[in-house]
Protein backbone atom coordinates (compact mmCIF):
# COMPACT_ATOMS: atom_id res chain seq x y z
CA UNK A 1 0.00 0.00 0.00
CA UNK A 2 2.99 2.56 1.00
CA UNK A 3 4.22 1.84 -2.79
CA UNK A 4 0.93 2.32 -4.40
CA UNK A 5 0.58 5.42 -2.87
CA UNK A 6 4.49 6.48 -3.29
CA UNK A 7 4.34 5.89 -6.80
CA UNK A 8 0.84 7.91 -7.08
CA UNK A 9 3.16 10.94 -4.98
CA UNK A 10 5.44 10.98 -7.53
CA UNK A 11 3.21 10.85 -10.64
CA UNK A 12 1.15 14.20 -9.10
CA UNK A 13 4.33 15.69 -8.36
CA UNK A 14 6.03 15.34 -12.14
CA UNK A 15 2.51 16.66 -13.91
CA UNK A 16 2.83 19.25 -11.00
CA UNK A 17 6.16 20.17 -12.13
CA UNK A 18 5.12 20.00 -16.09
CA UNK A 19 2.31 22.40 -15.68
CA UNK A 20 4.67 24.62 -13.89
CA UNK A 21 7.24 24.62 -16.80
CA UNK A 22 4.49 25.19 -19.28
CA UNK A 23 3.74 28.15 -17.71
CA UNK A 24 7.44 29.30 -17.19
CA UNK A 25 8.30 28.25 -20.51
CA UNK A 26 5.28 30.15 -21.94
CA UNK A 27 6.03 33.30 -20.46
CA UNK A 28 9.95 33.45 -21.12
CA UNK A 29 9.23 32.24 -24.77
CA UNK A 30 6.36 34.37 -25.77
CA UNK A 31 8.32 36.43 -28.78
CA UNK A 32 9.55 33.31 -30.13
CA UNK A 33 5.48 32.00 -30.55
CA UNK A 34 6.12 28.79 -28.15
CA UNK A 35 3.82 26.07 -29.09
CA UNK A 36 4.34 23.30 -26.52
CA UNK A 37 6.72 20.92 -24.84
CA UNK A 38 7.60 17.19 -24.56
CA UNK A 39 9.63 16.10 -22.07
CA UNK A 40 11.12 12.17 -22.02
CA UNK A 41 13.49 10.33 -19.38
CA UNK A 42 16.51 9.19 -20.46
CA UNK A 43 19.45 7.30 -19.12
CA UNK A 44 21.47 10.48 -20.03
CA UNK A 45 19.23 12.82 -18.54
CA UNK A 46 15.54 14.49 -20.01
CA UNK A 47 15.56 15.40 -23.25
CA UNK A 48 13.21 18.21 -23.72
CA UNK A 49 11.71 19.22 -27.44
CA UNK A 50 10.46 22.85 -27.86
CA UNK A 51 8.21 23.91 -30.88
CA UNK A 52 8.22 27.45 -31.49
CA UNK A 53 8.05 29.14 -34.84
CA UNK A 54 11.34 31.58 -34.24
CA UNK A 55 13.86 28.77 -33.48
CA UNK A 56 16.33 31.48 -33.65
CA UNK A 57 15.03 33.56 -30.69
CA UNK A 58 15.37 30.62 -28.73
CA UNK A 59 18.82 29.10 -29.65
CA UNK A 60 20.70 32.57 -29.29
CA UNK A 61 23.52 33.89 -30.46
CA UNK A 62 26.19 31.07 -30.61
CA UNK A 63 23.90 29.07 -28.80
CA UNK A 64 23.63 31.70 -25.73
CA UNK A 65 19.76 31.20 -25.27
CA UNK A 66 19.95 26.99 -25.21
CA UNK A 67 22.68 27.76 -22.48
CA UNK A 68 21.14 30.23 -20.39
CA UNK A 69 17.44 28.19 -20.34
CA UNK A 70 19.14 24.98 -19.81
CA UNK A 71 20.70 26.23 -16.77
CA UNK A 72 17.51 27.99 -15.44
CA UNK A 73 15.59 24.48 -16.03
CA UNK A 74 18.22 22.48 -14.18
CA UNK A 75 18.18 25.13 -11.07
CA UNK A 76 14.06 25.87 -10.82
CA UNK A 77 12.78 22.54 -11.87
CA UNK A 78 15.63 20.41 -11.10
CA UNK A 79 16.04 18.33 -14.52
CA UNK A 80 18.80 16.09 -14.68
CA UNK A 81 20.86 16.93 -17.47
CA UNK A 82 18.36 18.92 -19.66
CA UNK A 83 18.86 18.57 -23.06
CA UNK A 84 16.77 21.01 -25.18
CA UNK A 85 16.52 20.51 -29.05
CA UNK A 86 14.11 23.38 -30.84
CA UNK A 87 11.88 22.40 -33.37
CA UNK A 88 9.53 25.15 -35.66
CA UNK A 89 6.75 24.45 -36.19
CA UNK A 90 5.96 24.36 -39.79
CA UNK A 91 2.28 25.35 -39.37
CA UNK A 92 1.23 27.94 -36.70
CA UNK A 93 -2.72 28.43 -37.28
CA UNK A 94 -3.20 24.86 -36.41
CA UNK A 95 -1.59 24.97 -32.78
CA UNK A 96 -3.70 26.54 -30.40
CA UNK A 97 -0.81 27.44 -27.91
CA UNK A 98 0.27 30.01 -30.68
CA UNK A 99 -2.91 31.42 -31.85
CA UNK A 100 -3.61 32.12 -28.26
CA UNK A 101 -0.84 33.64 -27.80
CA UNK A 102 -0.92 35.79 -30.76
CA UNK A 103 -4.61 36.91 -29.34
CA UNK A 104 -3.03 37.86 -26.20
CA UNK A 105 -0.73 40.28 -27.53
CA UNK A 106 -3.09 42.26 -29.69
CA UNK A 107 -5.20 42.54 -26.17
CA UNK A 108 -1.57 43.70 -24.71
CA UNK A 109 -1.17 46.14 -27.62
CA UNK A 110 -4.37 48.11 -27.16
CA UNK A 111 -6.34 45.91 -29.74
CA UNK A 112 -10.14 45.36 -29.18
CA UNK A 113 -10.54 41.37 -27.49
CA UNK A 114 -13.65 41.23 -29.95
CA UNK A 115 -11.32 42.45 -33.14
CA UNK A 116 -8.29 39.77 -32.31
CA UNK A 117 -10.71 36.84 -31.52
CA UNK A 118 -12.37 37.45 -35.28
CA UNK A 119 -8.81 38.28 -36.50
CA UNK A 120 -7.56 34.92 -35.33
CA UNK A 121 -10.47 32.65 -36.45
CA UNK A 122 -10.37 33.99 -39.73
CA UNK A 123 -6.54 33.30 -39.96
CA UNK A 124 -7.36 29.73 -39.33
CA UNK A 125 -9.56 28.93 -41.35
CA UNK A 126 -8.08 30.97 -44.02
CA UNK A 127 -5.42 28.07 -43.57
CA UNK A 128 -7.68 25.17 -44.14
CA UNK A 129 -8.78 24.02 -40.84
CA UNK A 130 -12.05 22.72 -40.03
CA UNK A 131 -13.54 24.76 -37.03
CA UNK A 132 -12.75 27.43 -35.02
CA UNK A 133 -14.02 28.93 -31.61
CA UNK A 134 -12.84 31.43 -29.30
CA UNK A 135 -14.05 32.13 -25.73
CA UNK A 136 -12.72 35.33 -23.54
CA UNK A 137 -14.14 35.55 -20.41
CA UNK A 138 -13.26 38.27 -17.60
CA UNK A 139 -14.14 42.31 -17.07
CA UNK A 140 -14.20 42.69 -20.51
CA UNK A 141 -16.67 46.01 -20.87
CA UNK A 142 -17.53 46.86 -16.80
CA UNK A 143 -16.63 45.64 -13.87
CA UNK A 144 -18.80 42.73 -13.89
CA UNK A 145 -17.61 39.75 -15.65
CA UNK A 146 -19.01 38.02 -18.86
CA UNK A 147 -17.57 36.17 -21.43
CA UNK A 148 -18.02 35.79 -25.43
CA UNK A 149 -18.00 33.07 -27.84
CA UNK A 150 -16.92 33.52 -31.56
CA UNK A 151 -17.18 30.48 -33.88
CA UNK A 152 -16.64 29.45 -37.48
CA UNK A 153 -16.83 25.91 -39.23
CA UNK A 154 -18.02 22.86 -37.19
CA UNK A 155 -15.97 22.09 -33.76
CA UNK A 156 -17.07 18.86 -32.20
CA UNK A 157 -17.95 18.58 -28.39
CA UNK A 158 -18.04 15.10 -27.91
CA UNK A 159 -16.69 11.57 -29.09
CA UNK A 160 -14.30 9.89 -30.25
CA UNK A 161 -13.89 12.43 -33.31
CA UNK A 162 -13.63 15.13 -30.87
CA UNK A 163 -10.71 13.71 -29.48
CA UNK A 164 -9.00 13.16 -32.21
CA UNK A 165 -9.28 16.35 -34.03
CA UNK A 166 -9.88 19.08 -31.44
CA UNK A 167 -6.79 21.16 -30.04
CA UNK A 168 -7.08 23.17 -27.27
CA UNK A 169 -5.34 26.04 -25.80
CA UNK A 170 -5.29 28.45 -22.93
CA UNK A 171 -3.92 31.59 -22.09
CA UNK A 172 -4.49 34.60 -19.53
CA UNK A 173 -3.73 38.44 -20.57
CA UNK A 174 -3.74 41.10 -17.55
CA UNK A 175 -5.82 44.27 -18.89
CA UNK A 176 -6.64 47.28 -17.15
CA UNK A 177 -10.15 45.79 -16.03
CA UNK A 178 -9.14 42.90 -14.77
CA UNK A 179 -7.32 39.36 -15.51
CA UNK A 180 -8.69 38.10 -18.85
CA UNK A 181 -9.03 33.97 -19.70
CA UNK A 182 -8.93 33.01 -23.48
CA UNK A 183 -9.55 29.81 -24.63
CA UNK A 184 -9.06 28.67 -28.44
CA UNK A 185 -10.23 25.30 -29.99
CA UNK A 186 -9.43 24.23 -33.41
CA UNK A 187 -10.74 21.38 -35.39
CA UNK A 188 -8.23 20.24 -37.79
CA UNK A 189 -9.84 18.60 -41.22
CA UNK A 190 -6.75 16.76 -41.82
CA UNK A 191 -7.12 14.67 -39.20
CA UNK A 192 -10.30 13.20 -40.06
CA UNK A 193 -10.67 9.85 -41.73
CA UNK A 194 -11.75 9.43 -45.41
CA UNK A 195 -14.20 7.24 -45.16
CA UNK A 196 -14.68 7.13 -49.27
CA UNK A 197 -12.42 7.47 -52.17
CA UNK A 198 -13.88 8.84 -55.43
CA UNK A 199 -11.69 8.59 -58.71
CA UNK A 200 -12.94 10.41 -61.53
CA UNK A 201 -13.36 8.62 -64.52
CA UNK A 202 -14.29 4.98 -62.50
CA UNK A 203 -18.06 5.47 -61.62
CA UNK A 204 -19.46 2.00 -60.37
CA UNK A 205 -21.85 0.26 -62.80
CA UNK A 206 -25.09 -0.46 -60.93
CA UNK A 207 -26.47 -3.16 -60.63
CA UNK A 208 -29.94 -3.97 -62.75
CA UNK A 209 -26.91 -2.86 -66.00
CA UNK A 210 -24.96 -5.37 -64.66
CA UNK A 211 -27.70 -8.12 -64.86
CA UNK A 212 -28.42 -7.05 -68.43
CA UNK A 213 -24.90 -7.34 -69.00
CA UNK A 214 -25.27 -10.76 -67.87
CA UNK A 215 -27.93 -11.89 -69.66
CA UNK A 216 -26.98 -10.64 -73.15
CA UNK A 217 -25.63 -14.19 -75.26
CA UNK A 218 -21.93 -14.23 -76.33
CA UNK A 219 -23.00 -15.95 -79.90
CA UNK A 220 -25.14 -14.21 -82.42
CA UNK A 221 -27.74 -16.89 -84.20
CA UNK A 222 -27.55 -16.71 -88.01
CA UNK A 223 -31.27 -17.50 -89.74
CA UNK A 224 -31.24 -20.51 -92.19
CA UNK A 225 -31.43 -19.58 -95.80
CA UNK A 226 -34.78 -19.43 -96.99
CA UNK A 227 -35.14 -21.13 -100.69
CA UNK A 228 -35.84 -18.89 -103.30
CA UNK A 229 -39.50 -18.26 -104.72
CA UNK A 230 -38.15 -18.36 -108.53
CA UNK A 231 -35.87 -21.87 -108.00
CA UNK A 232 -37.20 -24.54 -110.27
CA UNK A 233 -38.31 -27.85 -109.34
CA UNK A 234 -37.10 -30.89 -110.94
CA UNK A 235 -39.79 -32.80 -112.57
Amino acid sequence: MASKLSAFKNVMKDNFRNVELDEFLSENLKDAGYGGVELQKTPMGTRITLYVTRPGLVIGRKGSGIKDLTLKLEQQFGLSNPQISVMEVSKPEYNPKIMCNRISQLVERGTAFRRAALWTINTIMNAGALGAEVTISGKLRSERAHFEKHSAGMIPKSGEMADRIVKEGVTHVLTKMGMMGIRLKIALGNEVPQEFEYIEGTAPIPESEQQEQTQVPDAIEVEAEKPSVNQGIKG
